[in-house]
């Protein structure tokens, strides 16, 4: 039995419809056996996923092919997650940084905001 990448990817939640999971691996943000490939590329078992977020590294390895999505709770039992803990400390560092950025809940900046942006991104040129 053997599976498409984009099939299997929203199958096991990596990516939440097949169409987005197609679209990040035509974009290289997700991989297999680090290698770029087409979405219609088939796997075995054995193979190993890379899913790239932000700055971050993801890698899981296939160990049960599938036809349908399951539920989070199954998702184990087809592939195993192998990210080593530095890659998950590189996102949890890049959302930190994003959310001291700009507070969560403030909306998009106002007008005032805009023109004090510029006025200072104005004074380093």
């Amino acid at each position: 039995m053997s599976c498409r990448i984009d099939k299997f990817a929203h199958a096991v939640r990596l990516a939440k419809t097949r169409s987005q999971a197609a679209l990040a691996i035509s974009k290289g943000k997700i991989r297999l056996n680090n290698e770029t490939v087409k979405p219609s590329r088939e796997i075995k078992l054995g193979d190993e996923i890379q899913v790239v977020r932000h700055t971050a590294t993801f890698t899981f390895r296939v160990i049960q092919l599938l036809d349908k999505r399951v539920g989070a709770k199954l998702v184990d039992q087809y592939i195993i997650d192998l990210t080593p803990e530095e890659e998950r400390e590189k996102l949890l560092v890049y959302q930190q940084s994003q959310s001291t950025y700009r507070d969560n809940g403030t909306g998009k900046p106002t007008k005032k905001d805009r023109r004090n942006l510029g006025d200072f991104l104005n004074d380093w040129e």
